[in-house]
Protein backbone atom coordinates (compact mmCIF):
# COMPACT_ATOMS: atom_id res chain seq x y z
CA UNK A 1 0.00 0.00 0.00
CA UNK A 2 1.68 3.68 -0.88
CA UNK A 3 1.42 6.20 2.19
CA UNK A 4 1.70 9.28 -0.02
CA UNK A 5 2.23 10.55 -3.46
CA UNK A 6 4.78 13.12 -4.10
CA UNK A 7 5.78 14.35 -8.07
CA UNK A 8 10.04 14.74 -6.75
CA UNK A 9 11.62 12.92 -4.38
CA UNK A 10 15.14 14.44 -3.50
CA UNK A 11 17.22 12.24 -1.70
CA UNK A 12 20.10 14.17 0.82
CA UNK A 13 19.73 17.54 2.70
CA UNK A 14 23.46 18.80 2.51
CA UNK A 15 24.17 21.52 -0.07
CA UNK A 16 23.05 19.43 -3.56
CA UNK A 17 19.85 18.48 -1.88
CA UNK A 18 18.43 21.65 -0.91
CA UNK A 19 19.50 23.71 -4.02
CA UNK A 20 17.60 20.76 -6.02
CA UNK A 21 14.43 20.66 -3.59
CA UNK A 22 14.50 24.50 -4.02
CA UNK A 23 15.05 24.66 -7.80
CA UNK A 24 12.30 22.15 -8.26
CA UNK A 25 9.56 23.70 -5.58
CA UNK A 26 10.07 27.14 -7.56
CA UNK A 27 9.50 25.71 -10.77
CA UNK A 28 6.45 24.01 -8.94
CA UNK A 29 4.82 27.11 -7.87
CA UNK A 30 3.15 27.19 -11.44
CA UNK A 31 2.76 23.43 -12.31
CA UNK A 32 1.81 22.80 -8.39
CA UNK A 33 4.81 20.00 -8.19
CA UNK A 34 4.94 18.63 -4.67
CA UNK A 35 8.50 17.93 -3.52
CA UNK A 36 10.01 15.60 -0.78
CA UNK A 37 13.08 16.32 0.82
CA UNK A 38 14.49 12.98 2.50
CA UNK A 39 17.73 13.19 4.86
CA UNK A 40 18.86 10.66 7.17
CA UNK A 41 20.12 13.11 9.79
CA UNK A 42 17.97 15.26 12.36
CA UNK A 43 19.59 18.64 10.67
CA UNK A 44 19.83 19.54 7.18
CA UNK A 45 23.40 21.43 5.59
CA UNK A 46 25.33 17.85 5.30
CA UNK A 47 29.24 18.30 5.97
CA UNK A 48 28.58 22.00 6.46
CA UNK A 49 27.14 21.87 9.54
CA UNK A 50 31.09 20.99 10.80
CA UNK A 51 32.81 23.03 8.90
CA UNK A 52 33.48 26.19 11.05
CA UNK A 53 36.37 27.52 8.57
CA UNK A 54 35.22 29.92 6.37
CA UNK A 55 36.01 30.17 2.08
CA UNK A 56 32.62 29.02 1.33
CA UNK A 57 30.12 30.95 -0.96
CA UNK A 58 33.15 33.14 -3.08
CA UNK A 59 31.82 32.20 -6.42
CA UNK A 60 28.38 32.34 -5.45
CA UNK A 61 27.93 35.31 -3.28
CA UNK A 62 31.18 36.77 -3.71
CA UNK A 63 32.38 36.68 0.01
CA UNK A 64 33.88 34.36 2.54
CA UNK A 65 30.94 32.28 4.53
CA UNK A 66 31.36 29.55 7.20
CA UNK A 67 30.21 26.01 6.37
CA UNK A 68 26.96 27.10 8.85
CA UNK A 69 26.56 30.56 7.34
CA UNK A 70 26.72 28.81 3.75
CA UNK A 71 24.35 26.00 4.83
CA UNK A 72 22.05 28.95 6.06
CA UNK A 73 21.39 30.64 3.09
CA UNK A 74 19.70 27.73 1.64
CA UNK A 75 18.07 26.07 4.70
CA UNK A 76 16.40 29.73 5.94
CA UNK A 77 14.58 29.08 2.95
CA UNK A 78 12.27 26.02 3.68
CA UNK A 79 10.01 26.69 5.57
CA UNK A 80 8.88 29.80 3.45
CA UNK A 81 8.43 26.81 0.55
CA UNK A 82 6.07 23.74 0.10
CA UNK A 83 9.18 21.83 0.57
CA UNK A 84 7.87 18.24 3.21
CA UNK A 85 11.34 17.48 4.17
CA UNK A 86 11.54 14.31 6.12
CA UNK A 87 14.44 14.60 8.71
CA UNK A 88 16.24 10.95 10.82
CA UNK A 89 14.84 9.16 7.55
CA UNK A 90 16.71 6.60 5.29
CA UNK A 91 15.72 5.06 2.13
CA UNK A 92 15.86 1.46 2.62
CA UNK A 93 14.80 1.11 -0.50
CA UNK A 94 13.48 2.05 -4.53
CA UNK A 95 11.86 -0.32 -6.85
CA UNK A 96 10.22 1.27 -10.27
CA UNK A 97 6.84 1.03 -11.74
CA UNK A 98 4.64 2.19 -15.20
CA UNK A 99 3.06 5.63 -14.63
CA UNK A 100 0.82 6.95 -17.24
CA UNK A 101 1.96 9.11 -20.21
CA UNK A 102 4.25 5.92 -20.83
CA UNK A 103 6.90 6.94 -17.36
CA UNK A 104 8.25 5.07 -15.07
CA UNK A 105 7.71 6.27 -11.46
CA UNK A 106 9.26 5.03 -8.33
CA UNK A 107 7.94 3.72 -5.16
CA UNK A 108 10.60 4.49 -2.19
CA UNK A 109 10.58 2.60 0.77
CA UNK A 110 11.16 4.97 3.85
CA UNK A 111 12.35 4.14 7.51
CA UNK A 112 12.23 6.89 10.52
CA UNK A 113 10.83 6.76 14.15
CA UNK A 114 7.30 6.55 13.22
CA UNK A 115 8.21 2.91 11.40
CA UNK A 116 7.98 1.84 7.67
CA UNK A 117 6.41 4.09 4.98
CA UNK A 118 6.01 3.81 1.24
CA UNK A 119 6.11 6.72 -0.89
CA UNK A 120 5.47 6.86 -4.63
CA UNK A 121 7.07 9.70 -7.14
CA UNK A 122 7.56 10.54 -10.79
CA UNK A 123 10.81 11.88 -10.60
CA UNK A 124 14.05 11.15 -8.67
CA UNK A 125 16.83 13.31 -7.14
CA UNK A 126 20.24 11.37 -6.03
CA UNK A 127 22.03 14.01 -3.61
CA UNK A 128 23.79 11.72 -1.43
CA UNK A 129 27.08 13.29 -1.47
CA UNK A 130 30.24 11.34 -0.81
CA UNK A 131 32.12 9.10 2.11
CA UNK A 132 35.74 9.23 2.67
CA UNK A 133 38.15 6.25 2.28
CA UNK A 134 39.21 4.34 5.23
CA UNK A 135 42.72 3.10 6.01
CA UNK A 136 41.84 -0.32 5.28
CA UNK A 137 40.90 0.48 1.84
CA UNK A 138 44.33 1.86 1.49
CA UNK A 139 46.33 -1.10 2.67
CA UNK A 140 47.69 0.12 5.48
CA UNK A 141 48.98 -3.03 8.47
CA UNK A 142 48.48 -2.98 11.96
CA UNK A 143 46.42 -3.87 14.40
CA UNK A 144 42.73 -2.32 14.30
CA UNK A 145 43.72 0.46 17.38
CA UNK A 146 42.06 3.30 18.56
CA UNK A 147 43.54 6.59 17.11
CA UNK A 148 42.88 6.03 13.28
CA UNK A 149 40.15 8.58 12.39
CA UNK A 150 38.69 9.90 8.76
CA UNK A 151 39.85 13.96 8.73
CA UNK A 152 35.81 14.24 8.50
CA UNK A 153 35.80 11.85 11.47
CA UNK A 154 38.51 14.16 13.39
CA UNK A 155 36.90 17.00 12.13
CA UNK A 156 33.27 16.44 13.31
CA UNK A 157 34.71 15.35 17.10
CA UNK A 158 36.75 18.62 17.36
CA UNK A 159 33.54 21.18 15.88
CA UNK A 160 30.61 19.50 16.92
CA UNK A 161 31.60 17.48 20.30
CA UNK A 162 34.07 19.56 21.64
CA UNK A 163 36.25 16.56 21.93
CA UNK A 164 40.07 16.57 21.16
CA UNK A 165 40.98 13.23 19.05
CA UNK A 166 44.61 13.41 19.15
CA UNK A 167 47.86 14.79 21.00
CA UNK A 168 50.87 14.18 18.45
CA UNK A 169 49.31 13.38 14.95
CA UNK A 170 50.03 12.47 11.48
CA UNK A 171 48.14 13.54 8.52
CA UNK A 172 48.53 10.77 5.77
CA UNK A 173 46.72 12.69 2.61
CA UNK A 174 46.97 16.35 1.70
CA UNK A 175 43.42 16.60 0.42
CA UNK A 176 41.67 20.00 1.33
CA UNK A 177 39.89 18.63 4.71
CA UNK A 178 43.10 16.91 5.74
CA UNK A 179 44.76 20.21 5.59
CA UNK A 180 41.75 22.17 6.87
CA UNK A 181 42.76 19.33 10.08
CA UNK A 182 46.45 20.02 10.23
CA UNK A 183 45.48 24.01 10.98
CA UNK A 184 42.50 23.07 13.34
CA UNK A 185 44.25 20.78 15.41
CA UNK A 186 47.43 22.56 15.76
CA UNK A 187 45.29 26.02 16.92
CA UNK A 188 43.57 23.69 19.43
CA UNK A 189 46.96 22.79 21.05
CA UNK A 190 47.94 19.61 19.53
CA UNK A 191 51.54 18.88 18.06
CA UNK A 192 51.31 17.90 14.04
CA UNK A 193 54.35 16.22 12.99
CA UNK A 194 53.14 17.02 9.98
CA UNK A 195 51.32 15.87 6.35
CA UNK A 196 52.60 12.79 4.32
CA UNK A 197 51.16 12.93 0.11
CA UNK A 198 52.23 9.76 -1.83
CA UNK A 199 51.46 11.79 -4.93
CA UNK A 200 54.51 14.18 -5.49
CA UNK A 201 52.75 17.33 -5.00
CA UNK A 202 49.52 18.18 -2.62
CA UNK A 203 46.40 16.94 -3.32
CA UNK A 204 44.09 20.05 -2.00
CA UNK A 205 43.49 23.59 -3.47
CA UNK A 206 46.61 25.60 -3.31
CA UNK A 207 45.07 28.74 -1.10
CA UNK A 208 44.31 25.15 1.69
CA UNK A 209 48.31 24.42 1.33
CA UNK A 210 49.56 28.08 1.89
CA UNK A 211 47.01 29.47 4.43
CA UNK A 212 46.87 25.58 6.53
CA UNK A 213 50.62 24.84 6.28
CA UNK A 214 52.75 27.20 5.51
CA UNK A 215 51.53 29.87 7.56
CA UNK A 216 51.42 27.77 10.50
CA UNK A 217 54.98 25.89 10.05
CA UNK A 218 53.24 22.50 9.55
CA UNK A 219 55.20 20.31 7.15
CA UNK A 220 54.52 18.35 4.11
CA UNK A 221 56.50 15.72 2.79
CA UNK A 222 55.72 14.16 -0.34
CA UNK A 223 56.01 10.91 -2.16
CA UNK A 224 55.87 9.36 1.41
CA UNK A 225 53.18 7.19 2.57
CA UNK A 226 52.10 5.37 6.01
CA UNK A 227 52.49 1.88 6.03
CA UNK A 228 51.67 0.12 9.45
CA UNK A 229 50.66 1.38 12.79
CA UNK A 230 52.06 -0.01 16.06
CA UNK A 231 50.26 -0.13 19.12
CA UNK A 232 47.76 -2.43 21.42
CA UNK A 233 45.38 -0.06 22.98
CA UNK A 234 46.04 2.82 20.79
CA UNK A 235 48.62 3.94 18.51
CA UNK A 236 52.07 4.87 19.77
CA UNK A 237 54.06 4.77 16.31
CA UNK A 238 53.77 4.59 13.02
CA UNK A 239 56.14 3.22 9.93
CA UNK A 240 56.72 5.71 7.35
CA UNK A 241 58.20 4.99 3.71
CA UNK A 242 59.11 6.67 0.25
CA UNK A 243 56.90 5.67 -2.49
CA UNK A 244 58.25 4.98 -6.15
CA UNK A 245 56.33 6.58 -9.25
CA UNK A 246 53.50 4.15 -9.03
CA UNK A 247 53.32 5.00 -5.06
CA UNK A 248 54.28 1.61 -4.21
CA UNK A 249 56.54 1.69 -0.74
CA UNK A 250 60.35 1.69 -1.68
CA UNK A 251 62.01 -0.71 0.87
CA UNK A 252 64.45 0.62 3.44
CA UNK A 253 63.19 3.55 3.50
CA UNK A 254 61.22 2.59 6.05
CA UNK A 255 61.13 5.30 9.59
CA UNK A 256 59.46 4.95 12.55
CA UNK A 257 57.01 7.77 13.88
CA UNK A 258 55.95 8.18 17.41
CA UNK A 259 52.54 9.49 17.68
CA UNK A 260 48.94 8.80 19.02
CA UNK A 261 47.03 9.56 16.44
CA UNK A 262 46.60 8.98 12.42
CA UNK A 263 44.31 10.81 10.88
CA UNK A 264 43.32 10.23 6.98
CA UNK A 265 42.43 12.38 3.90
CA UNK A 266 42.77 9.97 1.23
CA UNK A 267 40.21 10.60 -1.39
CA UNK A 268 36.31 10.77 -1.31
CA UNK A 269 33.77 8.48 -3.06
CA UNK A 270 30.72 9.16 -4.34
CA UNK A 271 28.02 7.60 -2.06
CA UNK A 272 25.71 5.60 -4.89
CA UNK A 273 24.40 2.23 -3.15
CA UNK A 274 20.99 3.33 -4.12
CA UNK A 275 21.94 4.64 -7.70
CA UNK A 276 23.29 0.65 -8.36
CA UNK A 277 20.55 -0.84 -6.49
CA UNK A 278 18.33 0.62 -9.65
CA UNK A 279 21.05 -0.52 -12.22
CA UNK A 280 22.14 2.80 -13.36
CA UNK A 281 25.47 2.82 -15.60
CA UNK A 282 28.53 4.32 -12.97
CA UNK A 283 31.82 6.32 -14.80
CA UNK A 284 34.45 4.26 -13.52
CA UNK A 285 36.30 7.34 -13.68
CA UNK A 286 34.06 9.79 -11.43
CA UNK A 287 32.23 7.06 -9.69
CA UNK A 288 28.82 8.75 -9.86
CA UNK A 289 26.35 8.09 -12.68
CA UNK A 290 27.08 8.79 -16.38
CA UNK A 291 24.55 12.09 -16.85
CA UNK A 292 23.24 14.27 -19.87
CA UNK A 293 23.83 17.85 -19.35
CA UNK A 294 20.39 18.04 -17.31
CA UNK A 295 22.02 15.62 -14.66
CA UNK A 296 19.70 12.64 -15.49
CA UNK A 297 21.19 9.40 -15.62
CA UNK A 298 20.63 6.57 -17.72
CA UNK A 299 17.91 5.56 -16.45
CA UNK A 300 14.35 8.04 -17.22
CA UNK A 301 13.41 10.26 -14.49
CA UNK A 302 16.28 9.59 -11.98
CA UNK A 303 18.89 12.82 -11.63
CA UNK A 304 22.07 13.14 -9.74
CA UNK A 305 24.13 16.25 -8.49
CA UNK A 306 26.76 17.12 -6.54
CA UNK A 307 29.42 15.22 -4.70
CA UNK A 308 27.27 11.79 -5.47
CA UNK A 309 27.83 12.87 -8.94
CA UNK A 310 31.48 13.68 -8.51
CA UNK A 311 33.68 15.13 -6.02
CA UNK A 312 33.60 18.77 -6.10
CA UNK A 313 36.05 21.21 -4.57
CA UNK A 314 34.14 24.00 -4.24
CA UNK A 315 30.87 24.32 -2.33
CA UNK A 316 29.41 26.58 -5.19
CA UNK A 317 29.74 24.02 -8.02
CA UNK A 318 27.72 21.57 -5.81
CA UNK A 319 25.33 24.08 -5.12
CA UNK A 320 25.11 24.84 -9.14
CA UNK A 321 24.80 21.09 -9.91
CA UNK A 322 22.15 20.59 -7.55
CA UNK A 323 19.51 23.54 -8.81
CA UNK A 324 20.25 22.12 -12.27
CA UNK A 325 18.83 18.69 -11.39
CA UNK A 326 15.98 19.60 -9.23
CA UNK A 327 15.20 21.93 -12.32
CA UNK A 328 15.13 19.50 -14.52
CA UNK A 329 13.62 16.71 -12.27
CA UNK A 330 10.52 19.24 -11.80
CA UNK A 331 10.79 19.50 -15.56
CA UNK A 332 10.58 15.95 -16.25
CA UNK A 333 7.89 15.30 -13.59
CA UNK A 334 5.63 17.92 -15.85
CA UNK A 335 6.26 16.29 -18.93
CA UNK A 336 9.03 14.69 -20.13
CA UNK A 337 11.15 15.05 -22.87
CA UNK A 338 12.77 13.62 -25.34
CA UNK A 339 16.73 12.26 -25.29
CA UNK A 340 19.03 11.76 -28.63
CA UNK A 341 22.53 11.55 -27.32
CA UNK A 342 26.30 12.94 -28.62
CA UNK A 343 28.65 11.48 -26.63
CA UNK A 344 31.41 13.65 -24.62
CA UNK A 345 34.62 11.74 -23.92
CA UNK A 346 37.88 12.51 -22.14
CA UNK A 347 41.08 11.38 -23.47
CA UNK A 348 43.65 9.80 -20.75
CA UNK A 349 44.87 13.46 -20.44
CA UNK A 350 42.23 13.97 -18.61
CA UNK A 351 40.84 12.83 -15.28
CA UNK A 352 37.05 13.19 -16.26
CA UNK A 353 34.46 15.01 -17.88
CA UNK A 354 31.23 15.74 -16.66
CA UNK A 355 28.48 15.25 -18.60
CA UNK A 356 29.09 12.37 -20.42
CA UNK A 357 26.59 12.98 -22.68
CA UNK A 358 24.61 15.73 -24.43
CA UNK A 359 20.81 15.30 -25.04
CA UNK A 360 20.76 17.07 -29.09
CA UNK A 361 17.10 17.93 -28.02
CA UNK A 362 17.84 20.57 -25.16
CA UNK A 363 20.77 22.84 -26.70
CA UNK A 364 18.77 26.19 -26.35
CA UNK A 365 21.37 27.32 -23.89
CA UNK A 366 25.10 26.79 -23.61
CA UNK A 367 25.91 23.59 -21.43
CA UNK A 368 27.66 23.83 -18.35
CA UNK A 369 31.00 20.92 -18.65
CA UNK A 370 33.74 20.33 -15.55
CA UNK A 371 36.70 18.63 -15.95
CA UNK A 372 39.92 18.14 -14.34
CA UNK A 373 43.53 17.18 -15.58
CA UNK A 374 45.19 13.96 -14.94
CA UNK A 375 48.54 15.83 -14.08
CA UNK A 376 49.56 19.03 -13.17
CA UNK A 377 50.06 20.89 -16.21
CA UNK A 378 51.98 24.41 -17.21
CA UNK A 379 50.38 26.22 -20.70
CA UNK A 380 47.77 24.19 -21.60
CA UNK A 381 45.39 23.84 -24.74
CA UNK A 382 41.97 22.43 -24.37
CA UNK A 383 41.08 21.19 -27.63
CA UNK A 384 37.50 20.19 -28.40
CA UNK A 385 36.96 17.46 -31.61
CA UNK A 386 33.87 16.36 -33.09
CA UNK A 387 34.02 12.95 -35.00
CA UNK A 388 37.90 14.68 -35.28
CA UNK A 389 37.30 17.72 -36.35
CA UNK A 390 38.42 20.57 -33.88
CA UNK A 391 35.60 22.71 -32.86
CA UNK A 392 36.27 24.67 -29.99
CA UNK A 393 39.89 25.15 -28.15
CA UNK A 394 40.78 26.84 -24.96
CA UNK A 395 44.42 27.97 -23.59
CA UNK A 396 45.56 27.58 -19.63
CA UNK A 397 48.26 28.78 -17.69
CA UNK A 398 48.19 25.73 -15.41
CA UNK A 399 46.10 22.98 -14.38
CA UNK A 400 45.79 21.15 -11.59
CA UNK A 401 44.05 17.92 -10.78
CA UNK A 402 42.69 18.74 -7.25
CA UNK A 403 41.37 21.90 -8.92
CA UNK A 404 38.33 21.50 -11.14
CA UNK A 405 37.58 23.39 -14.12
CA UNK A 406 34.30 24.90 -15.60
CA UNK A 407 33.09 25.79 -18.85
CA UNK A 408 30.28 27.24 -20.52
CA UNK A 409 30.21 25.16 -24.41
CA UNK A 410 27.46 26.02 -27.00
CA UNK A 411 27.30 23.10 -28.60
CA UNK A 412 24.12 23.72 -31.15
CA UNK A 413 26.97 25.72 -32.70
CA UNK A 414 28.73 22.83 -33.05
CA UNK A 415 26.25 21.58 -35.19
CA UNK A 416 26.62 18.17 -32.59
CA UNK A 417 23.85 15.39 -33.74
CA UNK A 418 22.56 12.06 -32.42
CA UNK A 419 25.41 9.47 -32.27
CA UNK A 420 28.03 11.42 -32.98
CA UNK A 421 31.30 12.17 -30.36
CA UNK A 422 33.20 14.34 -29.03
CA UNK A 423 36.70 13.81 -27.63
CA UNK A 424 38.35 16.38 -25.48
CA UNK A 425 42.16 16.38 -25.31
CA UNK A 426 44.72 18.60 -23.19
CA UNK A 427 48.03 19.10 -24.94
CA UNK A 428 50.79 21.32 -22.99
CA UNK A 429 52.78 23.27 -24.56
CA UNK A 430 56.32 21.97 -25.71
Amino acid sequence: MIDSYYDLIVIGGGPAGIAAALAADRYGAKDRIKTLLVEREAKLGGILKQCIHDGFGLVRYGEKLTGPEYAHRFTSQIPQSNITAAMQTFVSRITMQPMEKQQTGFILTLVNKDGVTKTECKSLVLACGCRERTSRQIGIHGRHTAGVFTAGTAQYYTNILGKMPAKKCVILGSGDIGLIMARRLKLEGAEVLGVYEAKPTASGLMRNVYQCLEDYDIPLYTNKTVTRVFGEGRITALEIASVDNTMTPIPGTEEILECDTLILSVGLIPENELAESLFIPLDERTKGPIVDQNYMTMLDGVFSCGNALHVNDLVDYVSESGEAAGLAAAQYAAAPKKRAYAELKADNSLLYIVPQKINIHELETPVIVYFRSKVEMDKTTLTISLDGKEVYKKNYLRLRPPEMERLELDFKAMNVMPGTALTCNLTEAV
